[in-house]
């Protein structure tokens, strides 16, 4: 088939399939179950692809939990920072499980929900996140109950805790310690439920991961506890699976050589600029450009990479480990072209799944 017109991001599912092969085995090892963050990635026209490596997903919003329900299955875990009154009523409808950010919205809406199974979120006031922006145990964090006498206040209306703190944990033993901090200091209170999830972040599909070692661990957390264990892998479902791939437009001089394509971090790769990261570009070559986007924002700016030839007008760049945080993310800025999302079957044909015109453009602003 023709290729598709650039910018557009590109799902491999024999690459996918890798992820989901490791999270099965996990899954499968320690007994823990494992739910997609749709925060990360909720690109639901290979769910079904999915669907038989997961257990069902976990949302921070309505609509990401309502887009769960109605495309993933499974089992469905509802929580938001805060829920408004107006949309309680429907999260409670789709959600086979609740977990409220803070006693007070137990407190509030907790009677609403005894028809499913309820929880709260416990903030650890320790992480691994390198980002004070992301760190969920920041000073004066707004996410999560820690203080036992709180939580203790709340154990006869709810059956399990949700524990996020760990971000791009790539080091097991770094996990296992911190994991161990949290069964001496919260102890009393595991042992008292009947289910804990461990949140997401941790790097568990990477290359070399010790993934037996952490299957283990929580097989011995779950028995230590009596509890179900939960996962919530977002870029660890996904990790390069997917790119993006975009064509050069220019190639400018200003004292380097400038290759501006036809996509744009701030509004395709939005992590790159609040995080001020640079992308997963081509470095095998002795020709060095930067790649840039082409809105009017001057740091819009994917990197540095090298190539065995010089660049072109035209010519095709594939942008690595595209999926986490990208789709969820993209946005108009500038009115540059929303890339398609298109999915490369196992037989390498490649389908677009989704693209977008001028009337989405426009329908999104009246």
């Amino acid at each position: 088939m023709t290729e598709p017109q650039t910018p557009y991001y590109l799902i491999d599912k024999a690459a996918l399939r890798r992820n989901m092969e490791k999270v099965a085995f996990l899954r499968d090892r320690s007994g823990a179950k494992a739910l997609l963050a749709l925060k990360c990635f909720a690109t639901w026209p290979v769910f079904g692809f999915m669907r038989d490596y997961m257990d069902g997903t976990t949302s921070s919003s309505l609509f990401e939990l309502r887009l769960g329900h109605e495309e993933f299955g499974k089992e469905t875990h509802a929580y938001s920072v805060a829920w408004a009154d107006h949309e309680i009523d429907e999260a409670i409808s789709y959600a086979d499980k609740i977990i409220f950010n803070s006693l007070s919205q137990l407190d509030r809406f907790g009677d609403k929900a005894a028809g499913i199974t309820r929880g709260l979120r416990l903030n650890p006031r320790f992480s691994t996140s390198g980002f004070d922006l992301a760190d969920p145990a920041r000073p004066f964090s707004r996410l999560g109950e820690w203080d036992i006498s709180r939580l203790e206040s709340a154990m006869d209306r709810i059956s399990g805790v949700m524990i996020h703190y760990n971000c791009e944990n790539a080091d097991f033993d770094l996990f296992d310690h911190q994991l161990t901090r949290i069964e001496t200091e919260f102890g009393d209170i595991l042992q008292r439920l009947d289910w804990v999830s461990l949140g997401g972040g941790i790097h568990f599909t990477g290359e070399g991961y010790p993934l037996e070692r952490l299957a283990d661990r929580l097989r011995a957390f779950q028995d230590r506890f009596g509890v179900q264990a939960f996962l919530e892998p977002g870029e660890a479902s996904i990790t390069r699976s997917t790119t993006l791939e975009v064509s050069v437009l220019d190639i400018i001089n200003n004292g380097k050589d400038v290759a501006i394509v036809d996509s744009s971090i701030e509004a395709h790769m939005l992590d790159l600029l609040i995080y001020r990261e640079t992308a997963k570009l081509p470095r095998d070559g002795t020709h060095e450009y930067q790649i840039a986007g082409k809105t009017c924002l001057a740091g819009d700016i994917f990197g540095e990479a090298r190539f065995p030839q010089p660049l072109a007008i035209g010519d095709r760049i594939s942008i690595a480990d595209a999926a986490g945080y990208t789709m969820v993310k993209k946005n108009w800025f500038n009115g540059v072209a929303m890339p398609s999302i298109a999915i490369r079957e196992e037989d390498g044909t490649i389908r677009i799944a989704r693209s977008f015109s001028y009337d989405d453009y426009k329908g999104s602003l009246g």
